[in-house]
């Protein structure tokens, strides 16, 4: 359930509780005239069903509230009342199956900015995923998987595709078209660096058993990419966050970006090469499965109400 906030002009008062009070899905609805600073106006509240959330916001967004006041939403973790268990009876649907697309916006909005922190968290997931080439060490390029923060911008693709949003479709491609190259080049940079002190040479990148997985394209590689960006869209829509470790360390994006680096510094192209065809099958298939999910996700409860009471 989710706790909504309307910050509205006075002349919109009673066509904001009449909304309100229309949905089912709305319990304890509070008014508090005049409340409201800066804006001015009236500050309403009321626990609103998952299910019956986006029902409420674009009807409130006709009304202009959004410009002239403000819309905000909270996450309840407990509710103890009738009046809202109630409502969450009566709105159609399931709660744990609703996508707030306001929320999902928001949030794929802000994992996919560019920003010193992700360019950072980039950076650094690549230059493990070296350190895990050179060390032939699984055990690193997991870290790098955990690390890399690219498949926020990615989500937020998906999202932008699926609502047609062209700022957050470029929003996230600036994330990805200027973070991962920096990384890749700040990578590049410090093979150099360790190739010519010896600390790397091309031997370490043909002779590796670990990591080999990485630069091993094939049909199995676009299958995890597709399972992984489902599972991964899935932990967003449904507010579940520790599934999506799972998801990080289920494809090999980053240090696919990082081996073809390493590689490529050192020589072998051929390793490089396969090494980028995997980064690129590992972005398409996270971006198709989410743009997937987002479609083929369930509206209604697949268990009617009456048989869960």
């Amino acid at each position: 359930m989710l706790h909504l906030r309307v910050i509205a002009p006075k002349r919109l008062r009673e066509q904001v509780l009449d909304v309100l009070r229309a949905e089912p899905g709305v319990g304890n609805l509070l008014l508090f005239p005049g409340a409201a600073l800066v804006p001015e106006g009236d500050e309403i509240t009321a626990d609103v069903a998952r299910e019956s959330v986006n029902g409420v916001i674009r009807k409130l967004k006709e009304l202009d509230v959004q410009h002239e006041g403000a819309i905000t939403l909270h996450n309840l973790e407990t509710v103890l009342s009738t009046t809202a268990h109630r409502a969450e009876e009566e709105a159609e649907g399931e709660g744990a199956d609703a996508l707030v697309w306001d929320e999902l916006i928001a949030r794929t909005r802000e994992d996919a900015t560019l920003t010193m922190t992700f360019v950072m968290f980039m950076t650094l997931a690549c230059l493990l995923a070296a350190i895990g080439v050179a060390t032939d060490s699984s055990v690193t390029i997991v870290g790098a998987m955990v690390v890399g923060p690219e498949f926020g911008p990615l989500a937020a693709l998906s999202v932008a595709l699926v609502q047609r949003r062209a700022q957050l479709a470029r929003r996230a491609a600036l994330a990805l078209l200027v973070g991962l190259p920096f990384a890749m080049a700040v990578t590049a940079f410090v093979t150099m660096g360790a190739a010519t002190i010896g600390w790397i040479s091309i031997e370490d990148v043909t002779n590796v058993h670990q990591v080999d997985f990485i630069y091993r394209v094939g049909p199995a590689s676009f299958i995890v990419a597709l399972l992984a960006g489902a599972a991964g869209m899935l932990s967003l829509i449904s507010s579940k966050s520790g599934v999506l470790v799972g998801v990080f360390i289920s494809v090999t994006t980053v240090p696919a970006a990082g081996f073809a680096v390493v590689a490529a510094v050192l020589g072998d192209w051929s390793v490089a090469g396969r090494s980028a065809l995997q980064l690129l099958v590992n972005l398409v298939g996270i971006v198709i499965a989410g743009v997937a999910v987002l479609l083929l996700r369930p509206r209604k409860s697949l268990i009617p109400r009456s048989a869960q009471n």
